[in-house]
């Protein structure tokens, strides 16, 4: 109860926060543009002809979405969580009543608004472009909220079991580099799943990659049916709760070693 009773109050904290080092935010959500790399690449490839049923504007849709859908399932805390344990500054927020995991969170979260500020425009651009059913019916509406949350929580708990990992090695910076090269191939982020061959389509359903963006980016455009979505859903999920398990199981093992060591 404590914790819920605190909440707003650290969303209202992390929010001021994130409007006091804007600069920093706004340089951080400019990393996250690589899709217009790809968008100029597969717009030029499709010039002529459609690639699969991806012509030029369906290829504007579906990279704005990437960027739109990174922007508000995004999360830092590895950074944090790394320069915080190897500095020993995580002693402090253990001595605080509230799980430090819980303060991240709220950080994080509380900086959508601005993050949603930057990636507006790019969606009104990409609906205006005409080439996405964006979903507009109720439940579709819903299931890409749920699909955004999801997306967020395996984000947060997978970089917060890379961030844990500084516990127990000099740095776990070289794990988290290796995480992020598997999710830029096999998320969606640079290229539309759809257009890898079969066997990589059918790693890539069954692995958290395309969890993180690619599986909310298609129903944000209309490309998944309901069966789909279901099924998604159902797979993402599993994926958040089984990240944050893992997570929490690493937070305990690693602040006890923490401790015993006189971080």
């Amino acid at each position: 109860m404590r914790t819920v009773t605190a909440y707003p109050t650290l969303l209202r904290i992390g929010f001021a926060s994130a409007v006091a080092y804007r600069t920093e935010m706004l340089v951080w959500m400019l990393t996250m543009t690589m899709p217009f790399v790809s968008l100029a690449l597969w717009s030029a490839v499709a010039a002529d002809m459609p690639v699969g049923r991806f012509d030029q504007k369906a290829f504007t849709a579906y990279f704005l979405a990437t960027i739109v859908v990174r922007q508000l399932s995004g999360s830092w805390v590895v950074w944090e969580l790394i320069q915080e344990i190897k500095s020993g500054a995580l002693s402090s927020r253990l001595l605080k009543p509230i799980h430090p995991l819980v303060v991240y969170s709220a950080d994080n979260l509380a900086a959508i608004p601005l993050r949603a500020l930057f990636a507006a425009p790019l969606a009104l651009f990409g609906i205006a472009s005409g080439g996405a059913a964006v979903p507009h019916q109720p439940h579709l509406v819903a299931a890409f909220l749920l699909s955004l949350f999801g997306a967020w929580i395996i984000t947060f708990f997978v970089m917060v079991i890379v961030g844990s990992l500084t516990f127990f090695m000099e740095s776990s910076t070289s794990i988290f580099d290796i995480w992020l090269a598997f999710f830029m191939l096999l998320s969606g982020y640079l290229v539309p799943l759809e257009l890898f061959p079969s066997w990589v389509r059918s790693v890539a359903d069954v692995l958290p990659f395309r969890y993180t963006l690619g599986f909310p980016v298609e129903i944000l455009i209309g490309m998944s049916s309901d069966a789909d979505i279901v099924r998604g859903l159902a797979i993402q999920y599993a994926y958040g709760g089984g990240a944050a398990a893992l997570a929490l199981l690493l937070w305990r093992t690693g602040v006890r070693r923490f401790g015993a060591f006189g971080g």
